[in-house]
Parts: C-alpha cells; structure tokens; sequence
C-alpha cells in the first residue's frame, strides 16, 4: 500500500472529450476517476488574445471546426496520457504533473499539447479535492487561504475581443472600496447597468451591444478616455465616487508593428516613448490604478521604464506567459508590478503554481485570470481564492463570466473565515 493510497484517489482511468466554449468553438474536456469511483472533471479555456511565448495549445488543422478541433489533443489523454496514469495517485499532484510533461519532452507543450495537459492536471486535482472531502480552493490553497479577490470588471471592450475601433482590448472597473465581494459584484452590476444607459444615450441603442466577455461595444469610440469619462459618469451616477478605481487592458502587442518598431494607435504611428507618455497623461487625469500589457510583449527596457515612471500597477500577462524564465527576469529588471496568472499559459497546476511562487517571491501582486473562449467551469474561481490573490478578472457579464462570481459568492457565504482584499487588491496579506 502506498502511502496515499487511503484516500481513494487513486486513479483508475482518465478520459478526454471535446466540447465547446463560450465562443462555440470546441476545447478539451477531462475526467479523472478515481478507484473509488470518484470523477474529478475540469473544461480548459482558449484564448483569442495570445501572446508568442504561451505553451501551445494542440489544434486539428482539419476541415473541422475550421480546423480549431482539438481531436488531437483528445487522443493524446486517451490514448497516451490515460495508461501513463492509472494507478498513480491524484493526490501527488507534482507527480501526475511532472510524468506528463516528461512525456511531452517539449519546451512548449507541444507534442501532448497544453490543452491536453492542463485538463488531466485540472481534474486530477479535483477528484484529489473530493477524495478528500475538500472544496478545490481549501484543498489547493492549504488551511491559511482566506483572501477573496476584487472583480476587474470589463465594462467596454475593444481589440481583439470586439469589433469596434477601441485600440485597448479592456477598459475596466474595480470596486476596491467595497466591504465584501458580494457587495463589490452588487456595486460592480449596477454600474454596469448604468453605463449601458449612459452609452445608449451617446451612442445610440446599438452600443448595447457585448463583446467576448460581456463588456460594452459602443460603435465610434475610439479614445480609451472616452470610454473612461463613460465609466466614471455611471460611477458618479450609483454614488460610488470614492468605491472605484479603473483599470486597463491594453494588449499593446495586438497593435504593435514589430518590423517599424511603432504601435498603431488611435490610427496614427506611435513609438513606446508616445504609448508612455499617453499613459502618464492618463494617470494624472483618471483614477487609474492598473495597467496590462501597455507595451509590446519583449520590450522588458520599456516595462521598466513605465514601471519606474508611474504608481500605477503594471500587469505582465503577454510579457510573461505565465512563465517562469520570463517572470524571473521581469523581476530581475524590476519590469512589472503584477503577474497575470493564465493556467493554461504554461499548461499543469504544479507549474502555474510555481510561478505563482516566484512572482510572490519578488514582490508582484497576482491578477488571476479567466480567457475569452472561457467555459462554465469554475476552478478558475477557486484557484483565486486558493492563491490568495488579492485580484480575479473574468469579464462582467455572459453566464460563463458569472460563474465564476457565483462560485466565490458561495465561497464568501459558505467560509466565514475569508475577508474581501478590497484596496489592499496588490498585497491583501499588508493591508
């Protein structure tokens, strides 16, 4: 008998199947059962916003699906992860995790695909969950979890997640000042509600319209500062003046132009001395608390220039990867504030988890965060909590967004030990 083996969670089979994402596109769906009968289940999420340095994310290439199913990836869990497995104990996380990605023998994933391998280390660590009669966050996170992360709301959505002429791909909302995270998504909601009313009167009925993550698409808007005054009037018009702070996504690397050494911003060539100096303008004029992805993905030198030049929370999502290397040396060079934490970036838990580590380690704050081809599956919420991030963003509205506050709304109710991060969002563990 081994020594986890009193816990039912050995595995006694593990199963890949494709299903579809909010977008209707297909992604890869995992069980993990366990010989006492026991099923760990995880979806995978894909992203339309990807950066160059992500693990990769196995597609068909087919006639399928316009060649986006994920057959491939399917097989290889049932086909050469699954007999890998069995017997194995999910319990030892690092160990399903490590036989994986020795398997895989890729810098990036590739063979077995991340898709593949983050859905059979996701549903692993569920089923360990229920062995243990655990809720996922409690049996990730240890017995000291307790931090329940501010929602970034994505009111107004532009890039690659809209089709309007918004260059930054999320123009968003934090309700720091909020005394719980159930009180933070009711403030949050209703200045959501609020804003739709205020651009439909700008903007005609027709900016009603949603984006991948359930933000705002007004059509003719495309000044950031316009769609800020937008926000801050719905803010203005709840009362909740001194509650928020805004917040950006601009996912600079989208409208980079890599060969000119420019970005392509509110239609005019603009270099990174440009892109900065609008960024502090925006500082002094807005309550601008966070920024993501303001410069192309490899410019670590102009990270660390804005890093240095604003009190602003500086998000590393493309510029990281959720890679160790690249966070190490975002530190290193004092880059960035903030780690976006994307699983799927880097493909296991125990990986994600690592670098999770190491970002805590030298100092950056972490900003979980959903994809836009998200799924109903919420271990994302959990992993939040599980983390102790003081920090989620998963869009504002669409089912699949609300999920994810519905699961930490259950998770605030249900353990009276959380406390919400509120302004302490960067360092909840100081505040």
């Amino acid at each position: 008998m081994n020594e986890y083996e009193w816990d039912g969670a050995c595995i006694r089979d593990v199963c890949a199947r494709e299903v579809l994402d909010c977008r209707g596109e297909p992604t890869v769906e995992v069980d993990v059962i366990t010989e006492a009968g026991i099923i760990g289940r995880a979806d995978v999420p894909c992203g339309r916003s990807r950066g160059k340095h992500e693990a990769v994310e196995l597609r068909d290439g087919d006639d399928r699906y316009h060649g986006r199913g994920v057959m491939r990836a399917v097989r290889n869990v049932n086909t050469t992860i699954a007999p890998l497995l069995k017997g194995k104990n999910a319990s030892d996380q690092r160990t399903v995790d490590t036989l994986m990605r020795d398997l895989d023998d890729s810098p990036d994933k590739s063979s077995l695909g991340a898709n593949a391998m983050l859905g059979v280390s996701l549903a692993a660590a569920r089923a360990a969950a229920e062995s243990h009669g655990l809720p996922l966050y409690r049996y990730l996170g240890g017995a000291t979890a307790h931090i329940m992360p501010v929602p970034v709301l994505d009111m107004i959505e532009g890039g690659l997640l809209a089709s309007t002429d918004l260059d930054f791909q999320e123009h968003q909302v934090m309700p720091v000042g909020a005394p719980t995270f159930s009180e933070a998504i009711r403030m949050g909601m209703e200045v959501y509600h609020e804003l739709g009313t205020i651009l439909e009167r700008t903007y005609g009925n027709q900016a009603r319209n949603v984006g991948d993550e359930g933000g705002y698409t007004p059509p003719g808007m495309n000044d950031p500062r316009d769609a800020f005054d937008a926000e801050l009037a719905a803010i203005e018009e709840c009362g909740y003046e001194k509650e928020f702070v805004l917040s950006l996504d601009c996912a600079a690397s989208h409208f980079y132009d890599v060969d000119m050494g420019t970005y392509t911003f509110m239609g005019k060539a603009t270099t990174r001395e440009g892109m900065i100096e609008f960024y502090e303008d925006l500082a002094s004029t807005y309550p601008l608390a966070s920024m993501e992805d303001p410069l192309y993905e490899d410019d670590f030198e102009g990270y660390t220039m804005l890093t240095e030049a604003l009190d602003v929370q500086i998000v590393g999502d493309d510029l990281f990867a959720t890679n160790p290397r690249r966070v190490q040396e975002g530190i290193d060079r004092h880059a960035a504030t903030a780690l976006l934490f994307k699983a799927n970036q880097i493909g296991t838990v125990s990986e994600a988890f690592d670098v999770a580590s190491c970002a805590y380690r030298g100092g950056l704050a972490i900003q979980v965060s959903e994809r836009s081809g998200q799924t109903e599956d919420t271990w994302l919420a959990d992993i939040a909590v599980a983390l102790d991030a003081g920090q989620i963003k998963t869009g504002v509205t669409r089912s699949e967004r609300t999920a994810q506050y519905n699961r930490l709304l259950r998770i605030e109710e249900g353990d009276p030990l959380v406390r919400y991060a509120g302004r302490g969002y960067r360092n909840p563990f100081r505040f």
